[in-house]
């Protein structure tokens, strides 16, 4: 299916909870706009009480919060409760796809794309999985059972009818050339010239070790002039101040979440992060030089999965979540060492190419001809 092959049903993107699967849900529906659906065919489907009731009106498109929840491993006194509200989603789901005349369903992940797509088993729509972790979650390897197909990034993935077609990012993200925008992007942060930048960020959630990490990189470092940082905190609670000033003194600017990342990526002289699929692909799109330290609480360990994918490639540097201090050496090594982040950045846009070629969408609208053809 084409452009000009105009889709006569809806497409349901289904998914959230958390920035690390609303942002991907946005960036699909991004890329199917530019693929020439209309963006009132797109129906956003996630959770009341996630950040998607922010994000996704902001970005321009229409959604449907479900009162869901997660779930722990184990079964818990939440269990019944979690059940209840996924059955009461799922018929209401039925009952809005019927209306929306939906053709198929994108899962992103998460605990609220289950109820979509047991709808669309039980309507007998296909299934799209969305898959950018190295390690799937559980819900996208539920969804893949019955999904015709599944776009993921990673090769050698076990999800069922899996094609390799790089991760969804966002329009802003896949737009950012360094070279280009790194002055502009740097004056709207309000960042002094002549300082290289650091950007440390830790997720929606907030990382203890990038944020001790920043407090002993800002101590053993307050005296100097030629350096700058941006720490986004997350939900985390942090003392001290939250901005430094001065001219003989390293600048800082401290917040719990920011909306213009791509303005970071093209700005940051050295960026650390964390390994969510995300953060990793937004890294190898833009080329951005980077320090990325795994969260060691998650789930198969699939965030060191995830950037093992770069730093094997020598597209990014690893750093294990056992000491702030680890951290603190690899970005006084790496601010120090030029030419071996032009290496690093220079590998990780060349592993990132896949993400720019619009083959997700490609893949959804591929599918969605299986149902309007019928």
């Amino acid at each position: 299916m084409t452009q000009s092959q105009p889709i006569t049903s809806s497409i349901v993107i289904a998914g959230g909870g958390t920035a690390g699967h609303v942002f991907p849900a946005i960036a699909v529906m991004q890329g199917l706009v530019d693929a020439g659906v209309d963006p009132a065919q797109l129906k956003y489907v996630g959770a009341q009480r996630g950040i998607e009731t922010e994000l996704v009106p902001e970005s321009g498109f229409s959604g449907t919060f479900f009162a869901v929840g997660g779930i722990g491993r184990k079964f818990s006194f939440q269990t019944p409760t979690f059940l209840a509200r996924q059955i009461a989603a799922t018929f209401r789901s039925i009952v809005l796809f019927r209306r929306w005349k939906v053709g198929a369903v994108v899962s992103v992940g998460g605990y609220a794309s289950l109820p979509p797509v047991l709808a669309a088993i039980v309507l007998r729509r296909p299934i799209v999985v969305i898959s950018y972790d190295r390690i799937p979650g559980r819900a996208s390897r539920l969804a893949a059972r019955w999904a015709s197909s599944s776009a993921v990034a990673f090769e050698g993935s076990r999800l069922r009818n899996a094609v390799v077609v790089g991760a969804p990012l966002r329009r802003s993200i896949l737009q950012v050339d360094r070279r280009k925008d790194a002055h502009a992007a740097r004056h709207r942060l309000g960042v002094p010239d002549g300082r290289d930048l650091v950007v440390v960020m830790g997720g929606s959630l907030g990382s203890g070790v990038l944020n001790d990490a920043v407090a002993s990189f800002l101590e053993s470092n307050s005296a100097r002039n030629d350096l700058a940082v941006i720490h986004i905190s997350g939900k985390q609670r942090v003392t001290g101040p939250s901005e430094r000033n001065g001219d003989t003194s390293i600048w800082y600017r401290r917040s719990e979440f920011v909306r213009t990342v791509e303005d970071l990526y093209a700005a940051a002289d050295l960026f650390v992060g964390r390994g969510g699929a995300s953060t990793v692909h937004e890294v190898a799109a833009t080329g951005t030089p980077a320090i990325l330290v795994p969260w060691s609480g998650a789930s198969d360990d699939h965030q060191v999965a995830n950037v093992r994918w770069l730093s094997d490639s020598f597209g990014a540097v690893l750093v294990g979540d056992n000491d702030s201090d680890e951290v603190v050496e690899a970005m006084t090594t790496l601010l120090d060492d030029v030419e071996r982040r032009d290496v690093l950045s220079a590998r990780a846009r060349e592993i990132g190419t896949i993400h720019h070629g619009g083959l997700i969408s490609k893949l959804v609208l591929d599918s969605l001809a299986l149902h309007d053809t019928k």
